[in-house]
């Protein structure tokens, strides 16, 4: 008897947790294919290809790049070391792979699919099962783990900032991984997991991980490395067997079976390499050159081709950085002061035949831009928790960078300059500028690693002297510069802080104060502000895109205020010049022109 009534009560448990099955399956998040930072991916599930690539495309040949400078390391996910960009995108994979199209939307690669809360409390990734690594291994969510806890314990301080936010990491299956992103209160965060790069675990020392190698990685990527020889080449083969080439998106992508990446020392160098034939693309960024340049033999006769393409991003910062953990540079009437004598004007006509645009903003070019804007209810809402902490004129959106008058020589601008560091306790004798407590010069070094940034600095250096500031400017090769800038062993630096359409988490290596301590962060100012920590926070917490504009404009206003930079100038659009037989697609993307959609016509 008392069997049977086990037997019974057994039966009605098994239905009793059956009845319930439908119930959880209910209440779990749908799978998606794509998430989006605001709002849903503009591509349905299912799509075909990538707008912006064609799928048509022929595969085959070989593109030679070039890159100015030199390496000594194949990992460029660790603080030491400078590594070519061989290995992000073509040999080693991210579990989604971002949209060139859209603000900032990822797609499914290595991660076939993912589920993703209204709250973005957690993540679950599902991977794809047939994914593999070049040696024939298979990528499971162990890999994903792996990859994860080496770069949140030893990876840059990008990685280690951002993926300490993550509770807990649980796999599910060989191919489910969850992260629960419960109390980070960072909307961003489960993108940029989704963007982390996958390492081999099989293959990989996480005991010798920040340390630099030679050795190639094992990855899951489209490219292997065929070839290395620091400071003269990387070349990468198109694998045969690689695991996704069939993929919706990746359709159109990767199409050389050859990618060769040669090294060059300087700028002059690898243009007259370019004239000679010796690589195949070629994105300029000097205006003079652009205007004068491209008069040669292989241009005249059509061998060489010339493209300006529309780049729709925001502009970003371009400017010489004060390293303002150096006592000269702490005060910001001091920094302000030294924007004075930097003539744009004079400098775009006589050096760069007008193509340049002045920048004045963080974000130019974009609606994210703070420029010429006065502040609306939502930033005020949020400046207002910081007295002080934005300047009055460009609160209301009536600042822009001094402007000279295009001389070479303004005595308007040299007596502002002169007034404001006057203030902070400089003054002239014996046509020195000196600090009037201890008679100490005003002298500083600007650091540069090319002749394009020696010759601006030059420029600059002289603005300076005829306020009786001595700056010297010092040429160093590519490894001394970053081997300095990486430990912030500098007064002043030269540097380009791109923006996307999306900023993020980069902000806070960039601008947070927690970046200013660590060693090889992109906080190369130093600033330490509790305004800017919390303008970063209200970006990432943005809901819509509405409170995320007012929060990107509202971080704009806060930097503009600390004159950290003097601000330089941005090109508008994309220069190319390539070999004719190489094609592209009609459309340009967002983000602008890659070769990664490029091919090459048959011979």
């Amino acid at each position: 008897m008392k069997a049977s009534l086990i037997r019974i009560l057994g039966f009605f448990a098994v239905v009793i947790v059956a009845g319930f099955r439908p119930m959880v399956a209910a209440q779990a998040e749908p799978l998606r294919h794509g998430i989006a930072m605001h709002g849903e991916p503009a591509l349905p599930a299912g799509f075909s290809h990538l707008p912006y690539a064609n799928p048509e495309a022929p595969k085959g040949g070989r593109i030679t790049l070039a890159i100015q400078g030199t390496f000594d390391s194949l990992n460029p996910y660790i603080v030491l070391g400078v590594a070519p960009p061989a290995i992000p995108t073509y040999v080693v994979q991210s579990l989604m792979i971002r949209s060139q199209d859209e603000p900032f939307t990822l797609y499914g690669l290595v991660a076939e699919s993912v589920e993703l809360p209204e709250d973005r409390s957690f993540v679950t990734f599902h991977l794809n099962p047939k994914a593999r690594f070049s040696d024939g291994h298979a990528l499971t969510a162990e890999d994903v783990r792996f990859t994860f806890d080496v770069l949140r314990e030893r990876g840059k301080p990008f990685y280690r900032t951002s993926f300490g936010q993550v509770k807990k990491v649980e796999i599910q299956d060989p191919y489910r991984i969850r992260f629960d992103l419960s109390g980070s209160n960072d909307r961003e965060l489960p993108l940029l997991i989704a963007m982390m790069p996958i390492f081999a675990a099989h293959a990989t020392d996480p005991n010798t991980f920040d340390r630099t190698t030679l050795t190639p990685p094992v990855g899951s990527g489209p490219y292997t490395i065929s070839e290395v020889r620091p400071g003269e080449r990387v070349v990468l083969k198109r694998r045969q067997d690689f695991w996704g080439k069939d993929l919706p998106v990746l359709r159109g992508l990767y199409n050389f079976d050859e990618i060769r990446f040669d090294l060059y020392r300087d700028a002059n160098t690898m243009f007259e390499a370019f004239k000679a034939g010796l690589y195949d693309y070629r994105l300029e960024g000097d205006p003079t050159r652009w205007a004068t340049g491209y008069d040669f033999p292989a241009t005249r006769d059509g061998r060489i081709k010339r493209e300006t393409l529309p780049v729709q991003l925001p502009k970003g910062m371009n400017g010489f950085v004060f390293n303002t953990r150096r006592p000269l540079f702490a005060d910001v009437r001091v920094r302000e002061a030294l924007g004075h004598l930097f003539d744009f004007d004079w400098l775009n006509r006589n050096l760069f035949y007008g193509y340049l645009k002045r920048s004045d903003s963080f974000f130019a070019g974009s609606d994210l831009s703070s420029a010429g804007k006065p502040a609306g209810g939502r930033e005020r809402e949020l400046l207002d928790q910081f007295p002080g902490a934005v300047r009055s004129d460009i609160l209301e959106g009536r600042w822009m960078p001094a402007s000279a008058d295009g001389t070479g020589r303004d005595r308007d601008m040299a007596r502002q300059a002169l007034a404001l560091l006057s203030e902070a306790g400089w003054g002239l004798r014996d046509n020195v500028l000196r600090n009037r407590k201890t008679g100490e010069a005003f002298r500083f070094e600007m650091l540069v690693n090319s002749r394009y940034q020696e010759r601006l600095a030059l420029n600059y250096a002289q603005a300076l002297e005829r306020i009786g500031i001595k700056a010297k400017v010092r040429l160093v090769d590519d490894v001394q510069y970053w081997r300095r800038i990486s430990r912030f062993d500098y007064d002043m630096i030269l540097w380009v802080w791109p923006a996307s359409a999306s900023p993020g988490n980069e902000q806070r290596n960039r601008w947070g104060s927690e970046a200013a301590k660590k060693d090889g962060s992109f906080n190369y100012a130093g600033a330490t502000s509790p305004a800017i920590d919390r303008m970063i926070d209200a970006l990432l917490e943005a809901k819509t895109r509405e409170d995320f504009v007012s929060s990107v404009r509202a971080l704009d206003r806060v930097l503009l205020s600390g004159f950290y930079v003097v601000p330089l100038f941005y090109v508008g659009d994309q220069w190319l010049a390539y070999d004719s037989r190489l094609k592209h697609p009609l459309k340009t993307p967002l983000f602008g022109s890659s070769p990664d959609v490029w091919w090459r016509e048959a011979d």
